[in-house]
């Protein structure tokens, strides 16, 4: 039998918090290391780069190359800490008061970990079913790595049955939530003094005229009856929003520049690409207006994100599953995103599944239950032990 790097799931959380894997810097110490530890134990792992080569997701197959296993999918970057004060060091793993305390310990390296300790428990129990390891890249930056990783899997790996996507649900089954899709908006307009504001064009004060149409469309989908699949959520229907702002040059003069992003959390059922085309029309609207007063002005959009949402599946594997190693039948949806829209967007049966409380995401002092944590790996027995059935 191959005996690789023995390692318990704490040891395989605190090697993955100790690689400072924010969005903006390289994975790629961390996938080497995954790498090693997966070919310890006979594993061959796959690596596929973002197009600039400073990042990678890794996958693997634990087990016979067949049809049928379990994908246990999670991402490897996580957020920064900068403007945080934090009690302790942030890529250390600390343990106080029944609480494990780390930058990703919730958000998501806690599920990795897991995953990666049921590897050592897959081969040592000669699994029937196979095992597939898949952890991406740019999940915090709009969920970016995940459709290139699944691009190669379909290729390379023997198609999984379901996929668990680890996010914190307090291992529950999540079976739906939001898409997200939005727009990089420039607003560019044309300075003159504000005492003559009519000769010119205000960037900003036209780009407020988008962000109450976004308004305007959060009205109405308060006022409107939901569809059943959309009543699920909270709130139910697709939200229009704009978190940051930033353009002008001078109080007395007409804004010159004005930049935000314009984002829509999607609910299953409502068309992502109808909304980005409503918004479109109305961004054509605006800038006819302003073309009007001075042909130099004009609006830029760039695609920022898109992210499928995850569609609550009749009689679905990925969610039969959970809920038969968990025993929990309660119903759940999210208004948050996650990669698990994009595997059912490749074809696999998937549910949300991982330890934490996504309330600690992102968080000075992120923390992670040690019963939770306990919690995952008692699912990773009971999982290995149905693939080896």
């Amino acid at each position: 039998m191959v005996e690789g790097q023995r390692l318990s799931a704490r040891e395989i959380l605190e090697r993955l918090v100790g690689f400072a894997t924010v969005s903006r810097d390289s994975n790629l110490e961390l996938v080497d290391w995954v790498e090693d530890y997966l070919s310890s134990w006979g594993v061959t792992a796959h690596r596929v780069y973002n197009p600039e080569g400073t990042k990678a997701a890794v996958f693997a197959n634990v087990g016979p190359e067949i049809e049928g296993g379990v994908v246990l999918s999670g991402h490897t970057d996580v957020v920064p800490v900068d403007g945080q004060e934090w009690s302790s060091d942030p890529f250390t793993v600390v343990e106080r008061d029944g609480k494990l305390f780390g930058r990703g310990v919730c958000d998501m390296k806690g599920f990795d970990a897991l995953a990666l300790w049921a590897v050592q428990l897959a081969v040592e129990k000669g699994v029937k079913r196979p095992l597939q390891i898949a952890l991406s890249y740019d999940e915090e930056v709009g969920c970016t790595g995940a459709p290139v990783m699944l691009a190669e899997m379909v290729k390379v790996l023997p198609k999984a049955a379901a996929a668990v996507i680890g996010e914190p649900s307090m291992m529950g089954a999540v079976t739906g939530h939001k898409g997200g899709t939005g727009f990089l908006t420039h607003v560019r307009g044309y300075e003159v003094h504000s005492s003559i504001m009519h000769r010119g064009v205000n960037a900003i004060m036209e780009a407020a005229k988008l962000i109450v149409w976004a308004n305007e469309k959060n009205a109405e989908g308060a006022a409107a009856t939901p569809a059943p699949v959309a009543a699920m959520f909270d709130p139910p229907w697709t939200t229009p929003h704009v978190g940051t702002i930033t353009g002008g040059t001078a109080n007395n003069i007409t804004a010159k520049d004005c930049t935000f992003q314009m984002g829509f959390r999607v609910v299953p059922g409502d068309d992502p690409k109808a909304w980005e085309a409503a918004y479109i029309a109305k961004v054509a609207e605006v800038e006819a207006e302003m073309k009007a007063v001075r042909p130099e002005a004009g609006i830029t959009l760039e695609p920022a994100y898109n992210v499928p949402p995850l569609v609550p599946e009749e009689h679905g594997a990925a969610e039969a599953l959970v809920r038969r190693l968990t025993g929990d039948n309660a119903s759940r949806v999210v208004s948050y995103g996650t990669e698990a829209g994009q595997f059912q967007q490749a074809g696999y049966s998937a549910v949300i599944c991982g330890p934490g409380d996504i309330a600690q995401a992102h968080q000075q002092d992120e923390w992670l239950s040690l019963k939770q944590f306990e919690a995952g790996q008692d699912f990773m027995r009971r999982l290995v032990d149905e693939l080896a059935a």
